[in-house]
């Protein structure tokens, strides 16, 4: 096997079977609050406001009324009743997102499982696209509030929220897990905040949680004109973005703390603010321009500017840990190629960062706020992406439910069909957002899933031709015994391989071309724990193949790095012979066009271009350079 198999099969390994469940004790659950809440915590800051103006900014009760009651019940039925009670039971050996589901929908998909994979990977990649969008608009939205404070400072809303986002982005590599330390308190006072705020003001107008009733939602739907009801959807949806962050982040804090902030911290604080915003609005009509800033005197609108802007930072780490998450899940699944992934923490294999991801998202963040300028502006790209995944998600969770969980279909079929019919309406509701900037994340997803596609069609191209050649393991031992025995060398060649059943690629060459083995010849393979250390008594385990030719497998765990040579030297006196003075050979696969194609010459060029910026895999085991050889070849796709 060549190094872009070793490096996937090491990293693959990280998925042997561990425990789902993760403690809810008080630090996870702070933790969980300060990274994954934030997204959808920020969503009143706007959500409502844009709600009203769709309506036409018209005020009135019924109106006023009929907002409330759609809010209410989507974030009941699809966050907490979709996302937090269903979803969030598919857990892929405790992760979760778009990609650890369809990896479990998958192996039940059939003869469907080639169009299930397309759909799921177009999910991932509108993921992509949210997680560009949101820390844009919920930064901008925060900071907005300046201008409610004092006009003067307009200008200086758009660099001013620039700063803030490096400064996010910059901080990303310490990992999620000590941001939402660092956030957690922050996200406790903003969501007490936006309680106690919403309280207050439902004291004047109590009359308003009459909304909580579905009918007011379905009175509106019915009398409202057609378009405006439809527009209104569109906006009541930004009231449910961050949702699917929620099972996105699942991997970095566990299934239960987040369950249990949900439903005791969270959701109480959003209905109440929502319903007081409603409150207000109901008492002074004139206040629908900004209503979230409207809920607090002027006083305190600067600390509650700076609270928010914090908020909304913490808004986009959601996001962004969750992105990091599913690029980690992707390489796993073979979607993409081998990138840097960083293990961030000790405690939660979840935990990671990787760096090509974040700056590529900074970069385009960045781009999306001095291109839009405004929270309004980017409201009109918000929303498109994030349904379409949420869509996505109902399809891949159904799917599991029948084919993993073997719920019956008479249980399935009710509550799929509620959630299908919920998600076409919110992703057709936001359709017209598209020419106003919601061909954004679209543009996205469709570069991400091309990304992908291109990915995975060349490596099993490549993969096909290699194995055309391939020499069995059993039958090179074999013949290590026949009439002409190979010429060995002085010295130890290591290999790095992922199967025991064939030779890795490198030796097949080295012996093609140069036709002698090594005195000493190890097959090396290296796999990843879900324990955070392994302990040194179980690092290692080898087994003869023939004289002088051992298998060799070394563990590691998530949390340590797996330094492959300091690990052979520890073991050199099982091993039989001094590994620092040893070769390794690895192979390098260069794709190059065929005269007869299996893959378009553009998706080959991709290909391509992905495997040469791929994380080698010297670098991967901290190899030192001088003691690598690597021997390449062509490979026709």
């Amino acid at each position: 096997m060549n190094e872009a198999d070793a490096v996937s099969g090491a990293i693959a390994a990280a998925s042997t079977p561990a425990a789902a469940g993760y403690p809810a004790h008080g630090a996870l659950m702070l933790g969980a609050l300060g990274v994954v809440f934030g997204d959808i915590g920020t969503s009143p800051i706007y959500a409502f406001r844009e709600s009203i103006k769709a309506a036409g900014d018209r005020a009135t009760e019924a109106t006023v009324f009929g907002v409330l009651s759609l809010v209410f019940w989507a974030i009941v039925l699809v966050v907490a009743v979709k996302y937090v009670l269903v979803v969030m039971r598919a857990d892929n050996e405790g992760e979760g997102g778009t990609m650890a589901l369809l990896s479990l929908a998958l192996p039940a998909a059939g003869p469907l499982r080639n169009a299930l994979l397309i759909v799921g990977l177009g999910g991932a990649s509108l993921f992509f696209g949210d997680a560009m969008i949101t820390p844009a608009i919920s930064v901008l939205s925060a900071v907005e509030g300046v201008e409610f404070a004092t006009p003067l400072l307009k200008p200086y809303v758009v660099p001013l929220a620039a700063v803030v986002l490096i400064g996010l982005f910059l901080i990303q590599s310490h990992g999620s897990g000590r941001v939402g330390r660092f956030f957690g308190p922050v996200m406790a006072l903003w969501f007490a905040l936006l309680a106690l705020s919403g309280l207050w003001n439902i004291k004047a107008h109590p009359e308003v949680l009459a909304a909580l009733n579905p009918q007011y939602a379905l009175g509106f739907l019915t009398h409202a004109n057609g378009w405006i009801a439809f527009t209104v959807l569109g906006s009541v949806f930004l009231a449910l973005t961050g949702g699917e962050a929620l099972y996105a982040d699942m991997g970095h804090f566990g299934r239960r703390a987040i369950r249990i902030d949900w439903f005791v911290f969270v959701m109480p604080a959003l209905v109440l603010n929502y319903f007081g915003q409603g409150a207000l609005i109901l008492s002074d009509p004139a206040k629908t321009t900004n209503p979230f800033f409207s809920l607090v005197s002027e006083s305190l609108v600067i600390p509650v500017v700076v609270l928010s802007t914090a908020a909304t930072v913490i808004a986009s780490q959601a996001v962004i840990s969750g992105a990091f998450a599913l690029v980690q899940q992707a390489i796993q699944l073979g979607a993409l190629p081998r990138l840097e992934v960083r293990q961030t923490s000790e405690e939660s294999v979840g935990q990671v960062y990787v760096p090509e991801i974040n700056w590529l998202l900074a970069a385009a963040v960045l781009a999306l706020v001095f291109g839009f300028r405004s929270s309004d502006a980017l409201a009109n790209a918000y929303g498109i992406a994030v349904a379409g995944d949420m869509l996505v998600t109902t399809i891949l969770v159904t799917t599991v439910a029948i084919g993993v969980w073997r719920w019956p279909w008479l249980v399935v079929a009710p509550g799929a069909v509620i959630f299908l019919a919920l998600d076409l309406t919110f992703v057709a509701s936001n359709v017209h957002k598209i020419p106003e900037g919601g061909w954004f994340p679209l543009l996205v997803g469709a570069v991400a899933l091309t990304l992908m596609l291109s990915w995975r069609r060349g490596r099993a191209v490549a993969l096909a031709r290699r194995e055309e050649d391939a020499t069995r393991l059993s039958d090179f031992v074999a013949g290590l015994s026949g009439p002409k025995p190979q010429l060995r060398v002085p010295g130890t060649a290591i290999y790095l391989t992922t199967r025991e059943d064939v030779l890795p690629s490198a030796l097949s060459i080295n012996l093609k071309h140069n036709g002698v083995l090594h005195e000493h010849l190890l097959l090396l393979k290296v796999t990843t724990s879900r324990a955070p250390r392994v302990a040194e008594d179980s690092r290692f385990t080898a087994r003869d193949l023939a004289p002088g030719i051992r298998q060799i497998e070394l563990r590691f765990g998530f949390a340590e790095k797996p330094d492959v040579v300091a690990a052979l030297n520890a073991h050199k006196e099982q091993i039989g012979c001094d590994p620092s003075r040893a070769s390794f050979f690895m192979g390098r696969e260069v794709p190059v066009p065929s005269l007869r194609p299996d893959v378009p010459l553009w998706q080959e060029q991709i290909y391509a271009f992905m495997t040469r910026n791929a994380v080698r895999a010297p670098d991967y085991f901290l190899i030192p350079p001088a003691r690598v050889v690597e021997l390449g070849t062509k490979v026709e796709i």
